[in-house]
């Protein structure tokens, strides 16, 4: 989302051209286990703010390389028991959080345990990924990562556009099949089209029609679209839903997966900063 987040559609007026210049003596870091490396690149927005920003620079980053399943989120919520359904706050997520599984300790046959977990808030989303020391992806990473295909960083439009309008002509499974069963794309991730909607860090920061950014609300409201293709349906849909969506929002095909910043090493082994990655939440913020 955040494709809802930003989630399941693709955009398909973006534009990637890979970037591998870096400090002489720097080295990237590998990815950590279970997550895949995506960029540096350079993104051309779908919806800029403003006409001057219509590109923007996506530092290097790392994504888990599926969604997170349901098997995962229950040890998540074990060792974290006000995330519990029975219990969790009212203000973090609505009357359909974790709604599929059987209680609140067990999944069930409605939720195999390496399906990915769907019925979840933002709010638990952030808070799952902070655990791990991670964080949401950004608008811009996730589209990034997600515009690939299974050879290129930028899929081919048409193929990509009917995929994903067919995706959407279908109804959403009773129960969710489990992830990674197709090939993973160019960056080595998995799913991300045609299983879920997937929650971003920062999916409803919109800009209205006069400009002005919306940043100060981007939980609790969505604002007009700006786009110029307006024949790009998949893209606006995707968009439009992300804007209808407050953060204790639950829905029966969004789930999530995690984020988290690439350090490059110096040549005398210092980290260097990324930037352009959200900050992660500490612990005590959301735990």
């Amino acid at each position: 989302m955040s494709s809802i987040a930003r989630v399941k559609g693709v955009s398909f007026a973006l534009a990637i051209t890979a970037v591998t210049a870096s400090a002489a003596g720097a080295r990237p870091e590998p990815p950590p286990p279970g997550m895949v490396a995506v960029g540096p690149a350079t993104l051309k927005l779908f919806d800029p703010p403003r006409p001057e920003e219509a590109t923007v620079m996506v530092a290097r980053f790392f994504l888990d390389k599926t969604a997170v399943t349901n098997r995962d989120y229950l040890a998540f919520v074990i060792r974290h028991p006000k995330w519990q359904r029975d219990v969790v706050s009212k203000l973090f997520s609505d009357d359909h959080y974790l709604a599929d599984w059987e209680s609140p300790t067990v999944p069930g046959l409605r939720a195999p345990e390496k399906a990915p977990v769907v019925r979840v808030s933002w709010f638990a989303a952030k808070a799952y990924c902070a655990e791990r020391g991670l964080r949401l992806p950004t608008e811009n990473e996730w589209e990034l990562a997600a515009a690939a295909d299974e050879k290129s960083p930028i899929a081919d439009r048409d193929k990509r556009r009917t995929e994903v309008l067919e995706w959407y002509a279908k109804p959403t499974p009773t129960i969710m099949p489990a992830v990674a069963q197709k090939k993973p794309n160019f960056w080595g991730l998995y799913d991300m089209h045609g299983l879920i909607w997937e929650w971003v860090f920062d999916f409803n920061i919109r800009s209205s029609s006069d400009g002005r950014r919306t940043d100060e609300a981007f939980v609790c409201g969505g604002s007009s679209l700006r786009g110029s293709d307006k024949a790009d349906y998949a893209s606006f849909m995707r968009f439009a839903f992300r804007g209808s969506l407050q953060g204790n929002y639950t829905t029966a095909n969004l789930g999530f997966r995690c984020a988290r910043d690439a350090v490059v090493k110096g040549a005398n082994g210092a980290n260097g900063a990324n930037d352009g990655a959200s900050r992660v939440p500490t612990r005590s913020e959301v735990l």
